[in-house]
């Protein structure tokens, strides 16, 4: 791959600074949510998925009216800085949340500013660069939004240590004091992304803005997501990661340090495999990623220590940096330039609205109580390894290596 390959417009730089910052500030409170809803507020299982799977959920329903509206309005950037802005406003409510519905109230409004951000961002990426930079395109900016969580996990090691030490369960203390950190980075990520984007014009688009059809995407866009939404339906909340972490033993600062390793290899990985996205199709990258999900997954339903947790924690970061760039490469190229960020806000909506079911499933079988009392904490991740690897079956049969623009 010749230099010229590598380079990079202002507005992926621009994008990958605001993730970068967004994620130092989300990291600090996103992997520490489930310990104070488990830890502090003393809730059970099956109410944590239902605050991350509602989460996920609000964001995606929003995602499809924003990528909708931008390409009805063909504007990305702004779109994107009011959904950063509005993330950065949702978190100060954390410091008055004593009940888990107010935290589920506030965790739907950081998610609607993500819903808001999300399609718009991803269209203007793909907008500002060339098809053969594409996956390279989303890689750098995956590893920048990732290396993002590193320094923030690094922070909340900081700031556990020093509040509370090696502590098994995590203090109401603790988690303001997160809190009140995270909120810098937050508003510094939208003043970057304000200052330092731009929109493209989208080159061969028609004068007037399409009124879209979700039927305009196409067949090839519809068996991707359709592969993909069942993937995603065995793809519950990473909370449960967490929580089977802690389950098998491991401490508050061990599911800290256990995060960063994660953040680590999912950084390492994000960028190279996109480039290698432009090079391949990018159809075998994501099926290489979602195989090593299955192993993973499966490996968290026979886990017996905090050990064989931490390490598969570590090859999840390998699926997760392996996926990044090239679904997002792969709905770019299967519809038409005018139609991205509707795609996106599609794509990622289905993904999202299986969240709350696949969660609170998930939740439901980990408790094993009532017509679930047969399962157990293993159960969420023998699903998830079974409907990925029909997943695989499906991406591999039915979505073409590569579409159109």
């Amino acid at each position: 791959m010749t230099a010229p390959r590598f380079r990079l417009p202002r507005n992926v730089w621009a994008a990958s600074a605001a993730s970068f910052f967004t994620d130092v500030s989300s990291e600090m409170l996103q992997n520490v949510l489930p310990l104070f809803l488990a830890n502090v507020l003393g809730v059970r299982t099956w109410a944590v998925g239902v605050v991350e799977g509602t989460a996920e959920t609000t964001a995606s329903v929003v995602k499809l009216w924003s990528g909708w509206l931008s390409d009805r309005l063909r504007a990305r950037k702004w779109l994107a800085v009011a959904g950063y802005g509005i993330s950065a406003a949702a978190k100060p409510l954390y410091l008055v949340a004593s009940t888990w519905p107010a935290v589920a109230a506030i965790r739907w409004g950081d998610r609607v500013g993500k819903g808001v951000r999300g399609a718009p961002r991803d269209a203007l990426l793909a907008d500002s660069v060339p098809v053969d930079r594409r996956g390279w395109a989303f890689g750098v900016h995956r590893a920048a939004d990732t290396a993002g969580a590193v320094l923030g996990l690094l922070v909340t090691l900081w700031v556990v240590n020093a509040a509370q030490g090696g502590a098994l369960t995590l203090e109401a203390p603790t988690f303001r004091r997160l809190v009140l950190w995270s909120l810098v980075p937050a508003f510094l990520g939208v003043l970057l992304l304000a200052a330092g984007a731009r929109d493209v014009p989208v080159e061969g688009a028609p004068k007037e803005p399409p009124r879209v059809a979700f039927r305009a995407l196409g067949p090839r866009f519809g068996a991707f997501v359709l592969a993909s939404a069942v993937f995603q339906l065995g793809n519950s909340s990473d909370a449960f990661l967490i929580l089977r972490a802690q389950e098998r033993g491991l401490g508050v600062m061990g599911l800290l340090w256990m995060l960063l390793t994660f953040n680590v290899v999912y950084t390492v990985v994000s960028a190279p495999a996109g480039a290698l996205a432009d090079r391949v199709p990018r159809k075998w990258v994501l099926l290489g990623g979602w195989c090593v999900y299955a192993a993973v997954y499966l490996g968290f339903a026979v886990a017996e220590t905090a050990a064989q947790a931490v390490a598969l924690f570590a090859v999840y970061g390998v699926y997760m940096g392996m996926v990044a760039g090239a679904a997002k490469a792969l709905v770019a190229d299967l519809v038409a330039p005018e139609l991205r960020a509707t795609a996106f806000g599609t794509y990622d909506a289905v993904i999202g609205l299986l969240s709350l079911p696949a969660s609170l499933l998930a939740g439901l079988l980990w408790q094993g109580f009532g017509a679930w009392s047969g399962f157990g904490p293993a159960a969420p991740f023998a699903l998830g390894a079974a409907l990925a690897a029909v997943a695989a079956v499906m991406l591999l049969v039915a979505v073409p290596e590569r579409g159109g623009s």
